[in-house]
């Protein structure tokens, strides 16, 4: 018999300071849009789960269709759609109810922005992820989205000088110098990189009417379909920093979070595994990383991590 996610000592894992009873994590946009979305993801199993992104201001986001399931995955334009921080606040108050570590995630178009951590109360959250990126929403994301090592050094200092709590830097896969990028957010103080956001910008054509899907035309790729990509940006990630990493992009299984992990990962997100296997994949996927962790006569995560490096 194979014991659930929160009983196993076998998964559980750290990120920097951060003790997780197991390495899934729910990745922001996806349920964590209310308190209550949230401890439904960690009662299904999260050993932590991700806020959706707020910026200071309420936005409306994209029109619909905003989003789409393809043969291989996933495409979104959502565009950030978000209350705002003061709703954000109200919303989002005893969180240790949840059981499991909360994320914060906080977005904005200028380095200064990204002051707007101060609004998080380190009583409610565990630590903050800043995204960097996001291939299709004008004016998120571009400065470090392109891959520049000093947008992303000025904006993770920015971040931490605004808020003790540990600070996850969320990355493009779609960046040029990936190891320039990672050495620069860790040199400039952050506790753990995100890798990263979902690919492209892609599009799909419905063929009757002979226009994009999406009314924003374009998106961003996710499923699994982007998860070899997903697991050689950790690999070179792991590379190239030494702060924890979490993998993200189309972990479905306990076989995909194994080789995230073997990649380099600490933790794995999952996002679109939900729509694939229900809100209890993060169950189903530390139950079968259990089996597969015994089996190979792992003991633990940190005995598993990088495996794929020493070969």
């Amino acid at each position: 018999m194979v014991l659930r996610c929160w009983g196993i000592k076998i998964i559980e894992t750290r990120i920097g300071k951060l003790r997780l009873k197991n390495p899934t994590i729910l990745a922001s946009g996806i349920l964590g849009v209310t308190k209550a979305s949230l401890l439904n993801v960690a009662q299904n199993g999260a050993g932590a789960v991700t806020m959706k992104s707020v910026s200071r201001e309420p936005r409306k986001g994209h029109s619909n269709p905003i989003l789409l399931t393809y043969e291989a995955g996933m495409m979104n334009a959502v565009g950030y759609s978000n209350p705002g921080i003061e709703d954000a606040k109200r919303e989002f108050t005893g969180l240790k109810d949840v059981g499991v570590p909360v994320i914060a995630s906080i977005i904005g178009t200028e380095p200064k922005d990204f002051s707007l951590v101060r609004e998080i109360d380190p009583k409610e959250f565990s630590a903050v992820e800043i995204p960097l990126s996001c291939p299709h929403t004008p004016g998120f994301g571009l400065l470090a989205g392109q891959g520049t090592p000093e947008a992303t050094s000025r904006i993770t200092k920015i971040v931490k000088k605004n808020t003790r709590l540990p600070v996850i830097v969320k990355l493009s896969p779609n960046i040029p110098a990936m190891g320039k990028v990672c050495r620069a957010a860790e040199k400039a103080g952050a506790d753990a990189i995100n890798m990263g956001n979902t690919h492209g910008p892609g599009m799909v054509i419905n063929i009757e009417t002979a226009e994009p899907v999406l009314d924003f035309r374009i998106g961003g790729v996710s499923g699994p379909a982007i998860r070899p990509i997903a697991v050689r940006c950790v690999y070179d990630v792991y590379e190239s920093a030494k702060i924890p990493i979490i993998g993200c992009g189309g972990v479905q299984t306990g076989r995909d979070a194994v080789e995230m992990i073997m990649a380099g990962a600490s933790a794995v997100g999952i996002g679109t595994g939900i729509y694939y296997r229900g809100i209890d994949v993060f169950s189903k996927v530390c139950d079968e990383m259990e089996k597969i962790m015994v089996k190979n006569s792992y003991n633990s995560i940190k005995d598993m991590r990088g495996a794929a490096h020493e070969r």
